[in-house]
């Protein structure tokens, strides 16, 4: 978490920080994640514009419009050339994935040890109120894969419906780090999500909740990649208290750490509060804010390559 002065108003010396941090990625290996574009080269780079729209999710400046300005009236010595809004706009969604390739370089000298333990969980991704739908979804709102539209979903944890999408983690056990997400349907079996996170890990502990309760598909992990699956226990499981105590205080004590995470992104990074318009550009704030996330987390411990 950023201190209560950095919240509120960025250090010089704190966004350059951050732009070293980009440029580094940038000038190894980030141009060739940025699709080219036709027409001139913009005067503000992209890597100032990733570094611009970082600092906006990191100091929790909800308001792109209203950050940009602030970047006007006191960061214009370090950009000079901002871009106007709606180039801002349209050049932040072309760069998405730029975000989840620097997230990615930021984590590839940390990888999960051999017999390290992960975790996949869902949080809601709500794009309107249950309430308020009406008639058909808009087209803009649909992803690049066919079954990928927004629905209703139902969240256990907090015992409501919502309407949009789900986000898909795949963390850290012990450090709490996002190794892998993906946006998915609302209404979809977790074990399919599972399936695509966890397609490159062999040799893992994974702690889950019960949506993922199915014999044959922990064994079919376990066999093929050595997988080894440990459920959140059940209602009953733990009103008869079946489980050793050191099972079920590794539970407990790593299911919070999982929590944790997620209400990060709520909370601190306003993942229910996106305010996207449509698909690209919920992508783009959800690419950004789990970048953002990342960097919150190794800046402190100086593990940000610069």
């Amino acid at each position: 978490m950023p201190t209560e002065a950095e919240a509120m108003v960025p250090t010089e010396d704190w966004l350059i920080t951050l732009y070293v941090a980009v440029d580094t990625w940038w000038q190894q290996e980030g141009r060739g994640h940025v699709p080219a574009r036709p027409g001139p080269t913009p005067a503000c780079s992209d890597p100032e514009l990733v570094t611009l729209a970082l600092a906006g999710e990191f100091l929790e400046r909800r308001s792109a419009r209203a950050w940009r300005a602030e970047v006007l009236a006191n960061w214009r010595r370090l950009f000079p050339r901002v871009p106007a809004q709606s180039e801002w706009n349209r050049r932040v969604r072309w760069l998405w994935g730029a975000f989840e390739a620097l997230r990615r370089f930021w984590l590839h000298p940390l990888p999960i040890a051999a017999g390290g333990w992960l975790a996949i969980d869902t949080a809601p991704l709500p794009i309107k109120h249950a309430s308020r739908v009406r008639g058909s979804t808009p087209c803009t709102w649909v992803g690049p894969a066919e079954d990928l539209a927004p629905g209703f979903g139902f969240c256990a944890a907090l015992d409501r419906w919502f309407y949009g999408f789900r986000l898909a983690l795949r963390t850290g056990l012990t450090d709490g780090l996002i190794r892998g997400w993906a946006i998915v349907p609302a209404a979809v079996d977790e074990r399919r999500v599972a399936d695509g996170l966890l397609a490159d890990e062999r040799d893992v502990g994974l702690l889950t909740d019960q949506g993922f309760r199915s014999a044959w598909w922990a064994r079919r992990w376990a066999e093929d990649q050595g997988v080894r699956l440990l459920l959140a226990p059940s209602k009953q499981e733990r009103a008869g208290a079946t489980r050793p105590a050191t099972i079920a205080w590794f539970v407990a004590t790593f299911r919070n750490r999982i929590e944790a995470t997620n209400d990060t992104l709520k909370d601190r990074f306003h993942l229910e509060g996106h305010q996207a318009k449509h698909f690209w550009g919920l992508l783009t704030r959800v690419a950004a804010k789990i970048a953002a996330h990342t960097f919150t987390k190794l800046w402190p411990l100086h593990l940000i390559p610069v």
